[in-house]
């Protein structure tokens, strides 16, 4: 069984080391999915996969996989989401974190081996700031994302929401210059 979270800080590493320019979510999915092709040769690696290609069950959170790892028969599957966000919506983007995760679990419980929820931020004030309750507590303060989440700003606020069932450690990992990253691993 695929590591998935050893293997996302090994391609992290391999940024660092080879002077990779990551400069938006595009980016990160795309030198991803060359690295994983390049050290995962006996998997498919696709992008923007649809739920319904591995599974009849699609009623789920979210309808497409940002990269999806497979064996030739699909008996072995993975899945990435990533989120690279580059516009500020601070609280915004940490309930897409959220929502990312919830994908992620319901995957899991359709068949997927192991899924995994990867943030690249350059923005400090997704990991450190004055607000510290609400949902910037789960990334600013207790470092763990779990329970029911709440959406925090716009239509739906504070009635719209997602529930986890697991609760998912948010460790903040330098990359160098104001990049930081974490990856969760269910």
């Amino acid at each position: 069984m695929l590591e998935l979270k050893k293997i996302v800080m090994a391609f992290f590493e391999f940024v660092q080391d080879n002077g990779i320019e990551i400069y938006n979510e595009f980016s990160l999915q795309h030198e991803l999915g060359i690295y994983l092709r390049q050290n995962l040769p006996e998997y498919k690696v696709q992008f923007e996969r649809h739920v319904s290609f591995f599974t009849g069950d699609t009623r789920t959170i979210k309808k497409e996989i940002d990269v999806s790892v497979f064996s030739e028969d699909k008996g072995e599957k993975y899945a990435i989401e990533l989120k690279c966000p580059m516009n500020g919506q601070h609280p915004e983007q940490m309930y897409s974190f959220c929502k990312d995760i919830k994908f992620m679990e319901e995957l899991k419980e359709r068949g997927f081996r192991s899924t995994a929820c990867v943030a690249l931020v350059s923005d400090r004030l997704f990991y450190e700031g004055r607000g510290e309750s609400g949902i910037y507590k789960h990334f600013r303060d207790e470092y763990a994302v779990y329970g029911r989440i709440f959406k925090p700003t716009g239509l739906g606020k504070m009635t719209e929401s997602i529930a986890l069932s697991g609760r998912y450690e948010i460790q903040w990992r330098e990359l160098g210059g104001p990049w930081k990253y974490y990856v969760v691993e269910m």
